[in-house]
């Protein structure tokens, strides 16, 4: 079987709100007619509205951001569709006041014609390691895991014996200086990955993978994002509970939050159920002419698993993260894990650009970034045909969920996102 990623690289995230991402290719996928832009309240609350109480103690204190700029919003995500970028959908909530702003922009179906929705589904990458991390931090805070404790412990004989000893704390920030598996990174190859793109390795075969391979640097010692980090959180999780992955996740984290546009899809569900943003590749002729075809690549292996392979949607997500920060998930010594950055170098170029370039940027399950003064923090995600990110200030000020759908991994979306960022934040 050949297998659909390299899961070496930053955790399949093209981009992070606000790190950067180099190259740009363009590419041309065809005459797309422009859709009108639609924008309407984000009617979950109204002005004036009480703000979530945060839990004492943890999160620092944010600047008063000036009230959201409805045009500002608009403008960032405007211009779609266009050779990279086919649709997207952004929504912006300031919880402290109860205003709320959700706006889309392009095509969410180039089949049908039909404009994205603000309320429609996606496929959400790496910001199903929010998900794994605040499962596994359940555990942590119930005493069925320790995060001293090591993951060759839990999972005896996964890992090659020549290993060292590498704790579970160290997985979830990444410090854990394990090797990067490639399993065949299909991805950067869009006729590869439209040809293979129901496949999927399973969980042991990633870390089977890591066999013969050297550790990148000593545990604890320097921080790089790495997707097999997550892959053994998610067989951590299996094997402490007994439960599916999935099962944990629904009802740890989705029903109680009542989450219904989101879901952890078991291995053959290869579609997005309900209305949702449909991703794009434009694949190369095999002539070599130049030309290319869009390929709606919506339905496709949901295996990046607890690594990447949730689905959800911006409402979902805004709920997470206003759950989350508020303590609902989390007691405040596990919520603050999250928070919490080793004072350690970053050791790859992909990650933690912003604020203070060459250090980490990454706590437990959660990414931090600065710009202007204001810090977020939440997380990233890609999948071929999807882009999308989720953060907040600590406070709640401001909670972002943004969601597009670039036609090739090399499209450099750093300002579209950039963009967005400024827009939400200024």
């Amino acid at each position: 079987m050949k297998y659909m990623r390299a899961f070496a690289r930053a955790g399949h995230t093209r981009v992070g709100v606000v790190v950067g991402v180099a190259g740009a290719v363009a590419l041309v996928c065809g005459a797309l007619a422009p859709v009108a832009q639609a924008a309407a309240p984000a009617g979950a609350s109204g002005p004036g509205a009480a703000a979530p109480a945060l839990v004492a103690g943890v999160g620092t204190p944010t600047p008063q951001l000036p009230p959201l700029d409805p045009a500002a919003l608009r403008a960032a995500i405007s211009g779609l569709p266009n050779a990279d970028i086919t649709g997207s959908l952004l929504q912006v909530n300031d919880l402290q006041t109860g205003d709320g702003w959700r706006g889309v922009s392009g095509i969410g179906d180039v089949a049908t014609g039909r404009a994205p929705s603000a309320a429609d589904r996606f496929r959400i990458g790496s910001v199903t390691k929010v998900f794994t991390a605040t499962v596994t931090l359940q555990l942590v805070a119930a005493h069925q895991v320790s995060l001293t404790e090591t993951i060759q412990h839990y999972l005896p004989g996964e890992l090659p014996a020549s290993y060292p000893p590498i704790t579970v704390a160290e997985l979830l920030n990444h410090t854990s200086g394990l090797p990067g598996v490639d399993v065949g990174d299909d991805e950067g190859d869009p006729a590869g990955f439209v040809a293979h793109r129901f496949e999927h390795p399973t969980p042991q075969q990633i870390v089977e993978a890591l066999a013969g391979e050297p550790m990148a640097f000593a545990p604890g010692t320097a921080q790089r994002y790495n997707g097999v980090n997550y892959f053994l959180l998610g067989m951590l999780i299996e094997r402490v509970t007994g439960h599916s992955y999935g099962e944990e996740v629904n009802a740890r984290i989705i029903r109680p939050l009542g989450l219904h546009d989101t879901s952890a899809p078991a291995a053959t569900s290869f579609r997005i159920p309900g209305p949702h943003l449909h991703g794009y590749l434009a694949v190369p002729a095999a002539d070599g002419s130049g030309a290319t075809t869009l390929v709606d690549v919506s339905e496709q292996s949901p295996y990046p698993w607890a690594e990447g392979g949730m689905i959800s949607s911006a409402r979902d997500l805004r709920t997470l993260m206003v759950a989350l920060f508020t303590g609902r998930l989390l007691p405040s010594a596990e919520l603050n894990d999250m928070f919490t950055v080793p004072d350690v170098p970053y050791v790859a170029a992909d990650q933690c650009q912003v604020g203070n370039p060459g250090h980490a940027c990454f706590g437990m399950g959660l990414m931090s970034a600065t710009l202007g003064g204001v810090t977020v923090w939440g997380k990233t995600g890609s999948r071929p045909g999807y882009t999308d990110g989720v953060f907040a200030t600590q406070d709640l000020q401001r909670v972002l969920v943004y969601a597009f759908s670039p036609t090739s991994e090399s499209v450099n979306s750093s300002p579209f996102i950039l963009a967005i960022a400024h827009a939400a934040l200024r």
